[in-house]
């Protein structure tokens, strides 16, 4: 089989000397495949190198043919508008100056033979359901989900050899996740594609599980693997019986020749002190009992090392990820109080199920669901202190309210992790902290990286640590999109913590599976049209 992409023996390490991969060997043929493994495992970092926007401290990377690339987060200029996203801003400038007389050398160069480029482009947008998008829109107003899919409809216009996405359906609401899920079953390049979205993962026909600095490849997509991966457990932990039950004998065997040796030692001793056999015989027969003692004494504890070697590599093919396990009593809202007060809601069109206003109660669990550009974050960000529209009003009545952003921008790359968390508790002691962060399975050194080496879901983590121990402690917590950049295990780290959190929660998700695990008491929906609603079921 013919490999368009082939990593041999690559090696990076962050400048701080984190090592992240170490003489890995990839390569990835023809097809869609699917790029999983744990958070922290080097995914988004390999595509970075396959991509060619990171150095390998050692090794090769080939590649054959044109790379396209969607980063975990785009880079946006604010400045930009949405024809320079999708990366046709001077070609379509060049061509309105030659419809408007301006027939020079460089407009014509400018253009070259794209001259149905705003047609093509318009139609990709409007095929990835931006229709209502114009080429002259400020990226800065975009939502998060439609910045995405313009930077997706960038390279699906490029049409690339290479495809590489990394957590492509971040901030994506359902309708675009269908559009994404189409379009990736559509392509018929080659594509490598990070991300923890089962529905996209059940659509590549390939998956390589990067874990332990290891590539496994294995052709088929997301639950077929994982109905292998369960095979290999079940067979894991029979092994762990084995190994138990061969490890039980093993010391019951050797607390047997213990017992023979010892008979057989006061037997020697009680013959030496008697006299019964000549003394040269005695001293004779004491040496081969210490010397055969030895011997049976080595063979049985070789034995039982032995035994001990399949059980813990047996128990280490079962191992579970580690979980996160806190208690979080300081944010405990009591049931009457108000938590939140919004009053003066508007909509252009008012329907009549839109809220006028919005009393969140106690320790409410609400759902915030809606289409990308529908002004979820916004809403978010007014209850924060941001901007709210004239006539609207917005009381909180808690102590400590944290907001977690998409971009998860809130530590400072450039700071450990440990004071990232100290500056949200200034008066904390160094030891609490430290205490604090292994619940979030910071541990030891691990709290001493700098924030700015993390991949993604040790970032949530670390963000939520900074956010959960901040002191006041939060009774009002709001999430934007938290399961971003996350893989399962991730996902489920952090169902756990908020789990814990007795506070009132406001969460923003796509993701529907992770909603339905936090308990929810409501579910509000935005809609550009007839703003703030009461949700159905999810």
């Amino acid at each position: 089989m013919s490999f368009t992409i082939v990593c041999s023996d690559l090696s990076f390490a962050w400048p701080d000397g984190t090592l992240v991969l170490d003489g890995l060997d990839a390569a990835f043929g023809a097809g869609r495949t699917g790029l999983t493994g744990v958070n922290g495992s080097g995914k988004s970092t390999l595509l970075k190198l396959i991509a060619g926007e990171l150095r390998p401290g050692s090794g090769t990377v080939s590649v054959e043919g044109e790379i396209g690339y969607l980063p975990q987060t785009l880079v946006l200029d604010g400045s930009a508008t949405v024809a320079d996203l999708l990366g046709i801003g001077a070609a379509r400038a060049a061509l309105l100056a030659i419809e408007r007389g301006e027939a020079t050398e460089e407009n014509f160069a400018a253009v070259g033979d794209d001259w149905d480029v705003e047609e093509r482009a318009l139609a990709e947008l409007d095929r990835l359901g931006l229709g209502h998008l114009g080429l002259d829109r400020p990226v800065r107003t975009l939502s998060g989900g439609e910045a995405v899919m313009t930077g997706l409809a960038a390279l699906f216009l490029e049409r690339p050899d290479v495809l590489l996405l990394d957590e492509p359906t971040n901030n994506l609401d359902l309708d675009a996740r269908r559009r994404l899920y189409d379009a990736v079953g559509s392509w018929t390049g080659v594509l490598v594609v990070v991300s923890h979205d089962r529905a996209l993962l059940d659509r590549v026909d390939a998956i390589a599980d990067l874990r332990g600095g290891a590539v496994r490849s294995f052709g088929g997509n997301l639950s077929a693997y994982e109905e292998l991966l369960a095979v290999e457990k079940e067979a894991a932990e029979r092994m762990v019986r084995v190994a138990e039950t061969d490890l039980r004998r093993q010391k019951r065997e050797l607390e047997a020749a213990h017992v023979k040796l010892a008979r057989r030692k006061r037997y020697g001793n009680k013959m030496y002190e008697t006299k019964r056999e000549p003394r040269a015989v005695m001293k004779q027969r004491k040496r081969d009992a210490q010397v055969s003692a030895g011997k049976h004494r080595i063979m049985h504890e070789e034995r039982l090392a032995g035994a001990r070697t399949p059980l813990s590599d047996a128990a280490d093919a079962v191992r579970e990820d580690a979980a996160i396990r806190i208690e979080l009593p300081a944010t405990r809202v009591p049931a009457g109080r108000t938590v939140v007060e919004v009053t003066g809601l508007r909509a252009p069109e008012p329907a009549p199920g839109t809220l006028r206003e919005l009393l969140v109660r106690g320790p409410e669990r609400i759902a915030l669901t809606g289409p990308n550009g529908s002004g979820k974050t916004t809403f978010l960000r007014a209850l924060t202190g941001g901007r709210v529209p004239d006539g609207t009003s917005v009381r909180i009545g808690v102590d400590g309210v944290r907001y977690l952003p998409q971009r998860l921008d809130v530590l400072d790359a450039d700071r450990s992790v440990i004071d990232n968390v100290r500056a949200f508790a200034p008066s904390a002691t160094p030891a609490r902290i430290r205490q604090g962060l292994a619940r979030f399975l910071f541990r030891g050194a691990s709290a001493d990286r700098l924030a700015g080496t993390l991949s993604g879901g040790e970032r949530l983590r670390a963000v939520l640590a900074s956010l959960l121990l901040a002191d006041p402690a939060p009774q009002l917590l709001l999430l934007d999109e938290p399961t971003n950049d996350l893989d399962m295990v991730s996902a489920a780290q952090l169902g756990q913590a908020l789990a814990a959190y007795e506070g009132a929660l406001i969460v923003v998700s796509h993701d529907l599976p992770f909603l339905r695990t936090l308990g929810l008491t409501r579910r509000l929906r935005t809609d550009r049209r007839t703003g703030l609603t009461e949700g159905g079921p999810l």
